[in-house]
């Protein structure tokens, strides 16, 4: 990153905020897509039911823990890769 110069980093930073962007809409669609298949299953009602309103908040709060792990051992995965580059 020190050998790119102000413009380049710009652009860079531009691109890391565009490609984060693009997978926490993933991240999003996906748990919306996920949680409403599993949990709504009565289309008689406007309103979702107590029952698929439980399964949705524990459906999305299983899959938000589940995503922040993965993403934490993905960076201690860098790290190890990082610390083992620099040896």
């Amino acid at each position: 990153m020190d050998q790119l110069n102000v413009k380049e980093q710009q652009e860079f930073q531009k691109i890391v905020e565009q490609k984060q962007m693009k997978d926490f809409m993933s991240l999003y669609s996906n748990l919306v897509s996920r949680c409403f298949e599993d949990c709504v299953n009565d289309f008689t009602s406007a309103n979702l039911s107590t029952k698929e309103t439980s399964c949705i908040a524990k459906c999305s709060e299983k899959f938000l823990k589940h995503s922040e792990r993965v993403g934490q051992r993905f960076q201690e995965q860098n790290a190890m890769l990082m610390q083992n580059l620099q040896k």
